[in-house]
């Protein structure tokens, strides 16, 4: 990232009075982390800013310093505009398409259609609390223990647990750093990766007793039914496809999750080196990295599914 970029970043955010942050829909600890740390980071320097998620946040990370003041859709105007981890602009949610474009546009992702007046893009860092860890002191802010507690539930989330291909020295010299602030690492990871709520484990068993093994591929299905019957209250796979992506001997892990909107959410994970499913997301119209990626296709599961298969086989020679 250039010099240029970071002075820019950095008087945008002297000059602003009202800045308005957001992330993609369905969001994990890597949207939370960077919306609250980059988010906390202003407010501490005596900035107006609003944290919006179009879905809330998950039960998972409500435990976050300041979550409680993230909402669902803008109060006040802004004069500053941001999106992180976010890749497609259309992935903020319905609310936010017909507002103007964002001002500052922060992400890891390779697919990043760099949609803002400034692109801080940095496909090589594990998450985008990553990038947030080494750029919020260059941007004139300030890193204390309740931003550093973001900040490191994103890193975590996205290397799960430092086990992802792309977990490199940087990103622990940037968690050490983290560490340094006083938070409790034990108990944020925990928290991220190992703790449920028994509705959660309800659906991960509906997940799981559907799995299926084709041709390299394993894939499961989580229905609205299995969301109702196990009292599930989120959008998501609940993050079973990482479970999906332990199992070994396949190519390609993948869970489909029917919405409420008409909608199929899947998810695909590379289960050998070498493999990117990137190009079958944005084929899709979504997004993501070579090792994990997803999509929101149109349609019914029993339209979708057997489409989307098909062209995972052929993209990937299976």
């Amino acid at each position: 990232m250039t010099t240029e970029i970071h002075q820019a970043i950095r008087e945008k955010l002297a000059k602003a009075k009202n800045i308005l942050i957001v992330s993609h829909v369905r969001p994990d600890g890597d949207a939370i982390g960077s919306l609250l740390g980059l988010g906390l980071a202003i407010k501490n320097a005596g900035k107006a800013v609003e944290m919006v998620l179009n879905d809330g946040v998950p039960a998972l990370f409500t435990h976050l310093p300041g979550a409680e003041l993230i909402k669902t859709s803008p109060k006040v105007d802004f004069d500053l505009f941001i999106t992180v981890d976010c890749a497609d602009f259309k992935r903020t949610g319905p609310q936010f398409q017909s507002m103007r474009k964002p001002d500052i546009n922060i992400d890891h992702h390779v697919t990043n259609e760099k949609y803002g007046e400034i692109n801080c893009i940095v496909p090589d860092a594990v998450a985008t609390c990553a990038i947030l860890t080494d750029c919020i002191p260059l941007w004139g802010l300030d890193i204390d223990r309740d931003v550093a507690a973001s900040l490191v539930t994103g890193i975590v989330t996205d290397t799960l647990g430092f086990r992802t291909s792309n977990t490199n020295p940087a990103c622990l010299r940037q968690t050490a750093r983290l560490m340094e602030t006083g938070i409790d690492m034990p108990e944020l990871y925990n928290r991220a990766l190992n703790r449920r709520k028994i509705f959660s484990a309800r659906y991960w068993g509906a997940g799981l007793s559907s799995l299926k093994s084709e041709n390299g591929i394993v894939y499961g299905t989580l229905t609205l039914d299995d969301r109702q019957r196990s009292g599930y209250s989120g959008n998501d796979d609940g993050d079973l496809i990482n479970i999906i992506s332990t199992i070994e001997d396949h190519t390609v892990g993948m869970i489909f999750v029917e919405q409420t909107d008409g909608h199929v959410k899947i998810s695909w994970r590379a289960l050998q080196p070498g493999i990117d499913v990137s190009p079958i997301a944005k084929h899709f119209k979504g997004g993501g990295h070579p090792a994990a990626a997803g999509a929101d296709i149109p349609g019914t599961m029993s339209e979708i599914q057997p489409l989307v298969l098909d062209k995972t086989r052929q993209m990937l020679n299976l």
